[in-house]
Formats: C-alpha cells, sequence, structure tokens
C-alpha cells in the first residue's frame, strides 16, 4: 500500500486494519526465548514445513528505516538517541505486514519483548496470539552457543551477550508468565540438538495443515 504508517490522515487507520485483519481470520503465535536458545532456525523450519510467514520486529523496524520514509527516520533517530521505539509504531508495522502478505499465519518473532509491548499489541490489533511458542534454554548454553558462532556480531561479547540475558529475564519472562496462566504457552527445551527440538516443535504445529497438504 506504500502509505506511511503514522500519517494521520493516511488511508492506513488502524480501525481499517482491524477490521481486514479480522476479515482476513489471521492467525498469530509468537516465538520468545534468550539471545541464542535457536528462535531463528527453528522459525525457518516451522515457514518450510508448515508456511507460516516469519515477520521480525527487529527486521521491520530496520527496513523501514532503510526506505528512507519519515516513518523510518523518525524510528532512526529515537535508537541514535538511545530511546525505546514506541509499541504502536512497531505493532502498526507488524499490522502493515500482515496485511500485504498473502498469508493468514504468522510468527512473530522477538515481539511482544515485554508486558507494555503485550498489552499494547492486543488492544491494538485485537488479536491474541494462538499460542506463545518458547524455546527454553538454559544461559550457560545460549552463552557457549553465541560466543561460538562466527557471524561478525560485534554484540557477541561476554558483557553485552550477559546484558541481553538479562534484559530477556527482566522484560519477557512477565510475558512467557501472563500467557501461562491463560494455558497459551507451549515450551519447547531448546538445549537438544536441532533436529530434536523441531521434533517437539512439529508435535506443538500439529493441528496447523503441513506446507502443500
Amino acid at each position: 500500500m506504500g502509505t506511511v504508517v503514522d500519517a494521520p490522515n493516511a488511508a492506513y487507520t488502524t480501525m481499517d486494519a482491524v477490521g481486514r485483519l479480522k476479515e482476513k481470520g489471521v492467525k498469530v503465535v509468537f516465538v520468545l526465548g534468550g539471545p541464542g536458545s535457536g528462535k531463528g532456525t527453528q522459525c525457518a523450519n516451522i515457514v518450510r514445513v508448515f508456511g507460516f510467514t516469519h515477520l521480525s520486529a527487529g527486521d521491520l523496524l530496520r527496513a523501514e528505516i532503510k526506505s528512507g520514509s519519515e516513518n523510518g527516520t523518525m524510528i532512526q533517530n529515537m535508537i541514535k538517541e538511545g530511546k525505546i521505539v514506541p509499541s504502536e509504531v512497531t505493532i502498526k508495522l507488524l499490522e502493515k505486514a500482515m496485511l500485504e502478505n498473502g498469508n493468514d499465519k504468522f510468527l512473530i518473532d522477538g515481539f511482544p519483548r515485554n508486558e507494555e509491548n503485550r498489552a499494547a499489541f492486543e488492544n491494538v490489533t485485537k488479536i491474541e496470539p494462538e499460542f506463545v511458542l518458547f524455546f527454553d534454554c538454559p544461559e550457560e548454553e545460549m552463552e557457549r552457543r553465541l560466543l561460538g558462532r562466527n557471524q561478525g556480531r560485534d554484540d557477541d561479547n561476554i558483557e553485552t551477550i550477559r546484558k541481553r540475558f538479562k534484559v530477556f529475564l527482566e522484560s519477557s519472562l512477565p510475558v512467557v508468565d501472563y500467557y501461562n496462566l491463560k494455558g497459551k504457552v507451549r515450551k519447547v527445551d531448546a538445549a537438544k540438538p536441532i533436529d530434536d527440538v523441531f521434533e517437539s516443535v512439529k508435535v506443538i504445529f500439529s493441528n496447523f495443515s503441513k506446507k502443500g497438504a
């Protein structure tokens, strides 16, 4: 559609988006897990086997910045100033991505990062996730994986990794706890080998038809 997501007079409005998402019958699965828990690898497997579309909140924000739009410039300036991008900005990018994609099944990875994100997502989109796929992995194992991978990421040093763990524990675990109380958490032992983890994931997604089936 190409409209700037936060333009006050744009054709793209939150109410319009809510109605269209409902009409489309969108199904959402939140994917949560600490850094190094293997979320990205397993999301790729779920996309391949079960035909979901994988949406990464971080990737959407980076793409918006790269587009050079007014919205992207605002996001970039906030990040440069060390400010947290408001939940509604990220949510509108997620809404737009879901509406522009032909699919109706989405994995949302790396969001909600905290309780405020979660409440805002449900309030803005009127969507509750089908469930939360939680990759449970001991901190020592995640640390070992992150230090062992050679992706040239400058945030893969021990101090930064430990800060990321701390943020995950303080911010994201309350989201897992909230959905757990509602019976909506599907926990996977993410310390196992990749293929074993996906065997557990396949059982969780057994209610969704396989791609091409």
